[in-house]
């Protein structure tokens, strides 16, 4: 293969397959063609390769030349249903479907690092695991049948990114403990009486007794729970009623529970539960809940959170390494924490001054492409550091 290459070199070819795939993106679970396009650029870097992996996911190990640590790199793959509605050369090609979180940006500076990587692996002592997972975005996600199929099976530390529009280029953001939260789920039908608008006594109605849930789950936040420990409960949706003088029979309300820790999150879950049976019993009403805990909060571990910042801040500069506030996205990578020592980071990937403003999961999201290079060098310095010594 030649001798070492450098980041900045690959640069111009990570921007170039960003922008494939970000003209070719697909949904979770549907990941066909982008996991061949991955296991593809791998086998040429001469990278042992398993196609297929817990769905569509993507694992290549590069061996270096001597003994050591294994360590794991993630990027997830999966795009979302939603328009693109950008005005750009590399727009989604797929109606109805973009890349609005910047999984094209992760398999990118993924690609760039293992290509790297390869040209210097003679100088690893240990093992460079290159995941690459599907459906991310779509619960119960693809981390947990790739664990199942021995992913992690002799991995001593793992590192994953994010590309994270809220944050400037340049910046890297991180911290030890829990830094994502767990992201759970309910569905709750509300079954009442339907009958005439004018005769409301003759019936429950289901759309009143909605929107009292709506009112009494959103005050569980703020009448329930401790309020030093960060906490969301919000209704998503809700639907009811199909004429003006129609009292609805059914009510259909989904919303989302977030916490950061587990007695928390099982308290909140019963409160949400005990909360629906009370209103529904006050009205009259029956009811459904379908009550989902999702993905876990992410947690960092500190030893590997400090080995990162002390890596990113070689690299970058202190001043470049910050301390990140909770968020309240979900992440399955919460899955490879629980199993494995490591760190979960967002890579700052916002541009004001070039109008890259848009919110994640926004139809007209882009990414300062600079984060690109930035991942590619902290996960490419994560693994010199610690299988070398050096950068």
């Amino acid at each position: 293969m030649g001798g070492p290459i450098t980041l900045e070199a690959l640069f111009p070819d990570m921007v170039a397959w960003r922008r494939h795939l970000h003209q070719n993106p697909e949904l979770s679970y549907q990941e066909e063609r982008t996991s061949a396009f991955v296991a593809d650029h791998l086998e040429a870097l001469g990278l042992q390769v398993k196609r297929h992996v817990g769905g569509y996911g993507v694992v290549g190990e590069l061996k270096g030349g001597g003994s050591g640590p294994v360590i794991a790199l993630r990027a997830d793959m999966d795009a979302l249903p939603i328009q693109d509605e950008k005005s750009c050369d590399y727009a989604s090609a797929v109606p109805g479907v973009m890349h609005a979180c910047g999984h094209d940006g992760h398999v990118a500076a993924l690609l760039g690092t293992a290509r790297y990587l390869a040209s210097r692996r003679g100088e690893l002592n240990g093992t460079v695991r290159f995941i690459f997972q599907p459906a991310e975005e779509l619960s119960p996600g693809g981390a947990q049948p790739m664990i199942a199929e021995g992913v992690l099976d002799g991995v001593d530390e793992i590192y994953g990114a994010h590309l994270w529009t809220p944050f400037p280029a340049g910046e890297i953001m991180t911290r030890s403990g829990p830094i994502m939260a767990a992201a759970d789920e309910f569905l709750l039908e509300i079954i009442g009486k339907g009958g005439h608008g004018g005769l409301p006594h003759e019936t429950i109605d289901s759309l009143m007794v909605g929107s009292h849930l709506v009112v009494n789950l959103q005050s569980i936040v703020s009448r329930s729970l401790n309020p030093v420990e960060p906490s969301v409960i919000s209704v998503g949706s809700f639907h009811a009623g199909s004429g003006f003088n129609v009292i609805a029979e059914k009510a259909i309300l989904n919303g989302t529970v977030r916490t950061f820790e587990h007695g928390l999150r099982m308290l909140a879950r019963e409160r949400v539960t005990r909360v629906t049976a009370d209103t529904c019993s006050m009205f009259g009403a029956d009811y459904k809940l379908d009550y989902k805990l999702g993905y876990p909060p992410v947690i960092n571990h500190k030893a590997e959170t400090e080995w990162l910042r002390g890596t990113a801040a070689e690299l970058f500069g202190a001043d470049r390494v910050k301390e990140c506030p909770l968020i309240m996205a979900g992440e399955d990578f919460s899955f490879y924490l629980e199993k494995v020592p490591g760190c979960f980071f967002f890579v700052g990937a916002g541009n004001r001054e070039a109008g890259i403003t848009a919110p994640h999961h926004h139809p007209r999201f882009d990414i300062d492409e600079s984060a690109i290079l930035q991942t590619a060098r902290l996960f490419s310095g994560l693994v010199l550091r610690r299988l070398t010594g050096t950068f």
